[in-house]
């Protein structure tokens, strides 16, 4: 009672967003429990024990993308780069699913709104309920930016975006960030040539956007390509589209068919440090691991997998509010203790037998029955 009177007094504060004074009242109103313990039930984003934010509204850019705008809560103190992603997570049919996707709004102050590009997948549970059944107003947790597919600061004169599907959205975020910067005097407008692949012009994201950037910026050159009547876009048409792209550093996004041969393209061109890449998602084939009985050790939960199921996705199968990020064992986010057992690291073949080793969840598959400590 005592602290829902000091809210309501401080409604003023409130209206001037100065949450911290809220919260140092709370602290003394509180004691032994922590301020959050009861914030959190006047306003679900009153909390900095997690990251949360409230989903304001899901704009749709395509008939399969859509666009999330969130204002995160209390514990969002990140200012990120463009070409981040970030976690998010959402609650399906009672149980919590996470992914992370590329954040497309642009690097701002605190407590400004975010937003993320997302496009359903057939086999993606979260991602077609992200787009096609979360309602504004839904409270999200989040994990916080991360990622090294950004661009340095101040950029290269001479810049070369290639990417495929949506894999539009981080670079979508350095663009925008690109032109803001330059229009607010930081630096000189780069000469910009953007290639993107997308099988129809209805399916691609941005595409009214990217054109009018185009339009209104001399120095950006937007390169459709529609892989349904041009065919893919193979690199041996690179030299006509982008003649000097050997002398621009390229930022690539998309499918790992796209990005495996660009790597050999640049690799041919001896040109490997001028190629940046981000990868969707890391391919683990069935055949790694042995599979077997993993055991959650706090919560007494099991899970039978089969070879090639990481410890991660086995966690989730069980119901573990199970920690990540990237997915791809870059972020180390979802790094967790192996109690007993083995498992193997699928991007090196490196095995992980000793007792109370650190692991990465969401690169580790099991070799036989293991047990984690969460």
């Amino acid at each position: 009672m005592a602290l829902r009177t000091a809210v309501r007094e401080l409604a003023p504060t409130r209206r001037r967003r100065d949450w911290h004074a809220v919260r140092s009242l709370a602290d003394g109103l509180t004691t032994p429990l922590h301020p959050d313990d009861y914030l959190r039930f006047v306003n679900p984003l009153w909390t900095s024990r997690e990251l949360r934010g409230r989903v304001e509204s899901v704009v749709r850019e395509t008939e399969d993308a859509a666009t999330l705008v969130i204002r995160p809560g209390w514990g969002w103190r990140f200012d990120h780069q463009a070409g981040q992603y970030v976690g998010i997570g959402v609650p399906v049919e009672g149980r919590y699913q996470w992914r992370s996707y590329s954040l497309t709004s642009t690097p701002r102050r605190r407590g400004r709104r975010i937003t993320i590009t997302i496009r359903a997948m057939p086999e993606g549970l979260l991602s077609e309920h992200l787009i096609n059944g979360l309602e504004p107003g839904t409270v999200v947790r989040l994990a916080a930016p991360a990622g090294d597919f950004v661009l340095p600061d101040p950029p290269p004169e001479r810049i070369l975006f290639m990417v495929g599907g949506s894999g539009i959205t981080p670079v979508m975020a350095m663009l925008k960030t690109l032109v803001r910067r330059a229009g607010e005097g930081r630096w000189p407008l780069p000469d910009i040539h953007l290639v993107y692949s997308s099988p129809t012009p209805d399916r691609m994201i941005f595409r009214e956007r990217l054109q009018q950037v185009a339009d209104e910026h001399e120095s950006v050159t937007f390169i459709p390509v529609f892989t349904d009547t041009e065919g893919m876009f193979t690199l041996d048409r690179l030299d006509d589209a982008v003649p000097d792209w050997r002398e621009r550093q390229t930022w690539a996004c998309g499918p790992a068919p796209m990005l495996d041969a660009a790597v050999e393209h640049w690799r041919e061109a001896g040109l490997e440090e001028a190629l940046h890449l981000e990868r969707f998602s890391l391919e683990i084939g069935d055949d790694v691991g042995d599979g077997g009985t993993v055991s959650f050790q706090n919560s007494g939960k099991t899970a039978e997998v089969e070879p090639g199921t990481t410890v991660l996705e086995a966690g989730e199968s069980a119901g573990i509010g199970m920690p990540f990020g990237c997915r791809m064992g870059i972020c180390h986010t979802c790094t967790l203790t192996l109690v007993n057992g083995s498992v193997t690291d699928v991007r090196n073949g490196d095995r992980y037998d000793q007792p109370n080793e650190r692991i990465q969840t969401c690169v580790a598959v099991p070799n036989g029955d293991c047990t984690i400590a969460i």
